[in-house]
């Protein structure tokens, strides 16, 4: 018996709330998640009392047993958190919601993230306190304390090691707010980027500047996991998951910046894990959406599963490249984490299945493979790669 889950889970509901900037949502974080799992309960025709099974990741505030109270569930057979890694839990907790369904464990399962920084904080800040500890005893004292700048050491790393010019990134940041343009669930529709603006706009710290910097929201997303047997009972086309793991490399956890192999997003372990469950590789897939933290992020993670060579970069990253429909690997068609939405990149994962569904409003051409990566630089980081009823 093959020990994997391919195949043998589909998403059948897809739920969003709106989306706020950082501090303007009207509604409390446990409302926002509320919302987000009745809209996907919704968008697969199931009642919310029917749902068994919540997953979430990076330390997410809404208890799944006040949930299913909220929610009237007849009965909460799984709940489970994605531990560490920030964004990179993402598609590691639909592997968990898979993986569970897959066992029978639960039949039902809902993954979901919601965050309302109005409430208990910004992420892109450092901390605001007169001591540190730990790991940032090492770096705080010196200076460096937000995201923006411990990620700013390895991408600065390895564009030094492969000779990669500002335009790679600028390229990454330009497709993502090409592709908010057409998407109104975007925060940034309407809100278009070319070269001049991205070039003018003030350095946030070398090598990224304002526009290689993912947005601060509100809101929530919610995805809506059942058996792939159950899965065509369900009103909209079913997506099934051909591959969802996380992990990280040796000694990828060593604080002060002390990890091995450090110019590297984290993926390079977990990659070949990742196209050996889906018994395919990179150049199956036909669609990429790909967390973004920084632009650098993007670069290194589509390197690290195979579809650029670490020195091709410049060639490579283009705005052509990049975009929908007809580019080499289309990237973050809803605008991702730098132009529709922060979500904790869950919104990435929902755009993975809008394209196989054939809803996106960047619509790739007769989608069957569709790629998500979650949450570069971090550990454990996680991927997954969706695939139609012609892709089992």
């Amino acid at each position: 018996m093959s020990r994997t889950i391919r195949g043998k889970v589909a998403v059948v509901g897809l739920g969003e709330t709106q989306y706020y900037k950082r501090g303007q949502s009207p509604d409390a974080e446990f409302k926002l998640a509320l919302k987000a799992i009745i809209s996907a309960c919704a968008d697969a025709g199931i009642s919310p009392k029917k749902v068994d099974g919540f997953a979430s990741f990076s330390n997410d505030r809404s208890d799944p047993s006040r949930l299913a109270a909220a929610l009237g569930c007849d009965d909460l057979r799984f709940a489970n958190m994605q531990w560490g890694g920030g964004g990179g839990g993402g598609s590691g907790a639909i592997a968990n919601a898979a993986a569970a369904i897959a066992t029978g464990m639960a039949e039902c399962v809902i993954v979901f993230r919601a965050l309302a920084q109005g409430q208990f904080g910004r992420f892109g800040q450092g901390p605001r306190s007169n001591t540190t500890s730990g790991a940032g005893a090492f770096t705080v004292p010196y200076g460096l304390m937000s995201p923006a700048q411990s990620f700013a050491m390895k991408v600065n790393r390895f564009m030094h090691d492969h000779d990669v010019k500002q335009e790679a990134l600028r390229a990454i940041s330009l497709a993502s707010y090409h592709h908010a343009q057409n998407n109104p669930r975007a925060v940034m529709h309407g809100r278009p980027l070319d070269e001049a603006k991205y070039d003018e706009s003030r350095w946030i710290v070398e090598p990224f500047h304002l526009f290689d910097c993912c947005l601060e929201n509100d809101g929530a997303a919610a995805m809506l996991l059942v058996s792939a047997e159950r899965a065509k009972d369900f009103p909209n086309k079913p997506t099934y998951i051909l591959s969802a793991l996380s992990g990280s490399h040796y000694r990828a956890g060593a604080s002060a910046h002390n990890t091995p192999d450090y110019a590297t997003s984290t993926f390079k372990t977990t990659v070949p894990r990742l196209y050996d469950m889906a018994e395919l590789g990179p150049k199956d897939v036909q669609v990429a959406q790909v967390y973004e933290n920084f632009t650098g992020g993007v670069l290194m993670s589509i390197v690290e599963h195979g579809f650029c060579e670490p020195d091709a970069c410049n060639e490579f990253f283009t705005k052509e490249n990049l975009i929908a429909p007809d580019g080499e690997l289309p990237t973050n068609t809803s605008g991702g984490n730098l132009a529709e939405c922060y979500m904790h990149g869950l919104g990435l994962n929902i755009e993975a299945v809008r394209q196989l569904r054939g809803e996106s409003t960047n619509q790739v051409k007769n989608v069957d493979v569709s790629l998500v990566a979650s949450g570069p630089m971090v550990t454990p980081v996680s991927s997954s790669i969706f695939g139609s009823e012609a892709t089992l």
